[in-house]
Order: structure tokens, then C-alpha cells, then sequence
């Protein structure tokens, strides 16, 4: 890599109570890339993901963004980031419209500005004719449609996406892959948490693997196919030490016998 990192983390620990989440990560992530972030529950992925994000404040180690310390200067680099949250508390007595008109001056955005944008992409997403309609009315999917707009109406250099593909459709989820790799091909840098490995593996080229609270795997699918010999789901499983799922399947179908 010839550019510098647009993030860098150094020794980053967390933990809660006794419990040490995060054991002294080290990563670089650069300019345009899209790193799938996947491990088990509980191995630290949302603890990572909050802390890039600004949402968990008080933590060890170092994270610098855009040449910023997020110890020193949070609010500055919450600006360059769009987090889209798996289940986030969105404002459902709102339309979308006035939803993403708040969202925009959050972030500061010029009035007019704003709203031919959020007009562009609530059409874009299919949304068009409902951008006055109260969003308690909405599907799972339509609210998650309206959060991925919400994470990128600012024009963020980082986009932050925890399992982005909730209650989606298959067509919305076939227009959000496309949507990452061309982001990625604007200079944008993704940042994709997710359980759908067929989809990490298709849109990341790096992928890293967390478990127990350190990266266990780094690298693009060729290459830990190439030293793992297997699809990303078998890898993981056998990284991760979940390799005796189909006894663990047997089980539950022997059950029933």
C-alpha cells in the first residue's frame, strides 16, 4: 500500500468489568478498502465497531483517524463517518423526509443541499412515495433502507455497516453489494460487519477474522482460501473452533428419533 492508513489502531483493549474484551488490537485499514469484519458472538466485533464510531469513549490503546486521535478530537471524526446499525432506535413518529432532514443537520449539511439529496436517494431506494409517510407504518426492510440512507447522506470518507442487510428484500440486498463496491471504487472505505459470509466474502477484499477479542485471520478470501483450502464458512468454523457443528446438528435431528 502506497497510501498512508485512513485508520489506525493501536493496542486497542477493552474491557467490561473483568472481562477483557479487545486484547491489544493492532490494524491499519486504508483508503478505499472494504474489510469484512466477522467473528462469533461475543468475540468483540460491536465493541470495535462502537469504538470507531465514537460510541464507546473510554477505552486503552490508540485509534486515529484521518490523522485525528479519537481520545482528543471524537466530534471531528464522527463528521467523516456513517454508521449504519443492525437494529438502531430510529424516530418512527417521523416520515423519512423530516427523519433524514434531522440527520443532515447533525452533520451540518447546506439546507438545499440536503434535501435534493435525501429526495435522490429515497427515490434510488424505492422509497419515493413514501417520504411523507409516518415510518411506524414501515416494514423491517423499509426502516433499513431509511437507516442506510441516513449513513450516507453526508458524503462520509468511512461508512461503518453492522449486518446492513436486515430485513432486507433480494433485490435491495443485490443493490447494496453493487452499492459497496462502487462506494469503495469512489475512495469511500467500508467497514462491514456481518454473519452472511457469502456476502463478505463477495464484496470485502480483506477480511478479518476476531475471536476472543484478537484478529485471527487478515487477508483477502483468495488468500485464506489459498492457506486454509476451504469456502469462508469452513474457515471460519475451523478458526473460530466450531468445527463439530454437524454433530452439534445430529444432535438436534436425533432428538426427534
Amino acid at each position: 500500500m502506497n497510501a498512508s492508513p485512513l485508520i489506525q489502531i493501536r493496542k486497542l483493549s477493552k474491557s467490561y468489568g473483568t472481562k477483557l474484551v479487545l486484547k491489544e488490537l493492532n490494524l491499519d485499514i486504508y483508503p478505499g478498502q472494504v474489510i469484512g469484519y466477522i467473528g462469533p458472538n461475543g468475540a468483540g466485533k460491536s465493541t470495535t465497531v462502537k469504538i470507531l464510531t465514537g460510541l464507546i469513549p473510554d477505552f486503552a490503546g490508540e485509534v486515529i483517524i484521518n490523522g485525528l486521535s479519537m481520545a482528543d478530537h471524537p466530534q471531528e471524526i464522527k463528521k467523516l463517518i456513517g454508521y449504519v446499525p443492525e437494529n438502531a432506535e430510529i424516530y418512527d413518529v417521523l416520515s423519512p423526509a423530516e427523519y433524514l432532514d434531522f440527520i443532515g443537520k447533525l452533520y451540518g449539511m447546506e439546507e438545499v443541499l440536503l434535501q435534493e439529496r435525501a429526495r435522490k436517494l429515497l427515490a434510488a431506494f424505492g422509497l419515493g412515495a413514501v417520504v411523507d409517510d409516518r415510518m411506524d407504518t414501515f416494514s423491517k426492510g423499509m426502516r433499513q433502507k431509511v437507516l442506510l440512507i441516513a449513513g450516507i447522506i453526508h458524503d462520509p470518507k468511512i461508512i461503518v455497516l453492522d449486518e446492513p442487510l436486515s430485513g432486507l428484500d433480494a433485490n435491495a440486498v443485490i443493490m447494496i453489494k453493487e452499492l459497496i463496491i462502487r462506494l469503495s471504487n469512489e475512495g469511500k472505505t467500508i467497514f462491514y460487519c456481518s454473519h452472511m459470509m457469502d456476502v463478505v466474502e463477495k464484496v470485502s477484499d480483506r477480511i478479518l477474522l476476531i475471536n476472543k477479542g484478537e484478529i485471527i485471520a487478515d487477508g483477502s478470501f483468495e488468500s485464506l482460501k489459498q492457506n486454509h483450502s476451504d469456502t469462508l464458512e469452513r474457515i471460519f468454523s475451523k478458526l473460530t473452533g466450531r468445527e463439530n457443528q454437524a454433530s452439534e446438528t445430529d444432535a438436534i435431528i436425533n432428538a426427534f428419533s
